[in-house]
């Protein structure tokens, strides 16, 4: 519970970008990065092959977040959702 109370606690993009640089390899946040774009895009209606032409993203992980995004926690869901308002 410490970590998710911590990054509640960032302040500014750049507090978070800092955090999560140092919390994880190049590698772990590209596939994260990589999984929100993914969850993203399906939210917007494009079809694997247009995800994957966006993102360079496998099928295996297209089809894994397509799995989280319609059956996990909406966690994702949410997320976007906030997005899209704060973008309106």
């Amino acid at each position: 519970m410490a970590l998710y109370e911590a990054i509640l606690e960032l302040g500014s993009i750049e507090e978070c970008c800092a955090f999560f640089d140092d919390l994880c390899t190049v590698g772990e946040l590209r596939a994260m990065e990589q999984r929100f774009d993914v969850a993203t895009l399906l939210d917007d209606g494009l079809v694997y092959t247009e995800i994957l032409e966006k993102t360079g993203a496998s099928s295996a992980t297209i089809s894994r977040v397509n799995r989280i995004f319609s059956f996990g926690t909406g966690g994702f869901r949410a997320m976007i959702e906030r997005r899209k308002q704060k973008k309106q």
